[in-house]
């Protein structure tokens, strides 16, 4: 959390700056203004000199293009999911202090673990993971709102300029959606979104496209990978091993490798488990 509120507090300081310079355009401009104001001036004065009648021409009515609306808009839209998700995550390390703290200040262990079930269970039924899982979704709406007002924003300066950065936009929107379906495809995928995991549910529902029967059991995206994670089991272990073997830099290191194998093949009190050993070999 303290590395998306570096971050939330970064970006908007950054976004911050640009509004101070596009919110300018949602107003007249003050120099044209003066400019009028010298012109209707002058004109007066050279009526008075020449004897006649200067009318007043009405005030200009100003309007701001819709390139400038649509670019303040996500801009500031962007700007509120910033602060909103710098606001969540403060919130989230206070609550997460105050939870190790109640689980904490018991010094008997039974009552430690109790107040622990008690708010653990309270956490689950609330969905404080929910809350967890928003706030890099909220960053990432806001990073892609701020590509799209740039892009609104360049639209009236230079097409060039314009043209470049909707390449980036689309470029990162590809990319984004890349990451979130491949580890719905895959799921020992490493890189992943905030939106696949809500992918994934919506796929095991009854409408999505993974549900194969009334009678499936629905599992969340975690569970379906330490599902996965545990079938197999003969082939992981034996990677695991021939893994182990090959970081092992020294050979004296071979010999606590050889007595771990022991251990894990014969049980804690020096009997074969044949769970193990048929998992194993």
């Amino acid at each position: 959390m303290e590395g998306m509120l570096i971050f939330s507090g970064l970006f908007s300081a950054s976004l911050t700056a640009f509004l101070i310079e596009s919110y300018k355009v949602l107003q007249p401009d003050s120099g044209d203004l003066t400019v009028a104001g010298i012109m209707q001036l002058s004109h007066q004065l050279a009526a008075i000199a020449s004897n006649t009648t200067f009318v007043l021409p009405p005030d200009p009515s100003f309007t701001p293009t819709t390139g400038s609306l649509w670019c303040n808009a996500l801009w500031f839209i962007s700007l509120s999911l910033s602060l909103t998700c710098a606001l969540l995550a403060t919130l989230v390390e206070q609550w997460s202090r105050e939870f190790l703290h109640k689980t904490e200040m018991r010094p008997s262990p039974l009552r430690r673990a109790r107040v622990f079930s008690f708010l653990y269970f309270g956490l689950k039924h609330f969905r404080m993971h929910t809350i967890v899982d928003a706030i890099p979704f909220l960053l990432h709406a806001s990073l892609l709102l701020f590509f799209a007002g740039l892009v609104a924003f360049l639209l009236p300066v230079n097409r060039v300029m314009m043209y470049l950065m909707c390449i980036v936009l689309v470029v990162f929107i590809l990319l984004y959606t890349v990451l979130t379906i491949l580890p719905v495809l895959r799921l020992d995928y490493p890189y992943r979104t905030p939106l696949s995991a809500p992918l994934w549910s919506i796929l095991q529902s009854p409408f999505g496209f993974f549900d194969k029967s009334d009678s499936m059991p629905r599992e969340t995206m975690t569970e379906a990978v330490a599902g996965l994670a545990l079938q197999d089991m003969k082939r992981r272990d034996q990677r695991a091993l021939e893994w182990t073997l090959d970081s092992l830099t020294d050979d004296i290191e071979l010999l606590p490798f050889v007595e771990a194998i022991l251990d894990i093949i014969l049980g804690p009190n020096g009997f074969r488990m044949e769970s193990r050993s048929n998992t194993l070999f």
